[in-house]
């Protein structure tokens, strides 16, 4: 009985739904792999914006790394990695769980069947729903992983939700969208890469019948 009530949800669950739990899953592990390198990528580029006595001078990314893990411990390369998993995952959700809606959506109303021409049609809604779903928290983890600790060995933020409920007390929450445009610059070669790939990619499935 059991079994068969299991097998009647799963056919009960719709594709998009599908590729919703798969995009967040698949940000998800990609953010929590890449999240190290992308402290040691922070911290560099906050570097020189630091006064001389306060920067951490290092030298490339494997001596970042090395510097984090000897100075602060394993775990403090996935400081900040809450928000970089949000990242991802709004990244996702804004870029992939789109494109098929979108597709659908110009070929039945405005005629679109090649996927360039669909992808310049679409693709600065999606920029900006993706840079609008993903900068408060990339905001957040940036903060996070830049901080340091004053004279008493105090940090300013004692993690990811005391971070973003000063910055909204502190200046509302169009703080959390400073950057806003170069954000958008930034992330438009990914949005725009990632949907190119997608496209080859399901062509390439189509060809072999899966």
């Amino acid at each position: 009985m059991y079994t068969f009530e299991l097998a009647c949800n799963i056919n009960k669950i719709q594709p998009f739904q599908i590729s919703f739990i798969n995009l967040i899953t698949a940000g998800a592990i990609g953010a929590c792999v890449g999240s190290p390198a992308d402290l040691a990528l922070i911290r560099m580029q906050a570097d020189a914006t630091l006064p001389a006595t306060q920067r951490r001078n290092y030298t490339n990314a494997f001596h970042a790394l090395y510097r984090i893990t000897a100075d602060e411990g394993v775990l403090a390369l996935w400081k900040g990695a809450g928000p970089t998993v949000v990242i991802a995952m709004a990244l996702n959700m804004g870029m992939l769980a789109s494109y098929d809606q979108s597709v659908e959506f110009f070929k039945d109303n405005l005629g679109a069947c090649e996927g360039a021409t669909i992808l310049g049609k679409c693709q600065y809604g999606i920029r900006f729903l993706c840079c609008s779903l993903s900068l408060p928290f990339d905001y957040v983890k940036t903060q996070i992983q830049k901080m340091q600790p004053d004279a008493e060995g105090k940090y300013p933020y004692t993690g990811s939700l005391d971070c973003a409920l000063k910055t909204l007390k502190s200046g509302g929450p169009f703080n959390f969208y400073i950057g806003f445009p170069v954000y958008c610059v930034r992330i438009a070669p990914h949005v725009m890469m990632t949907w190119i790939f997608l496209n080859q990619i399901q062509k390439l499935e189509k060809k072999a019948g899966l």
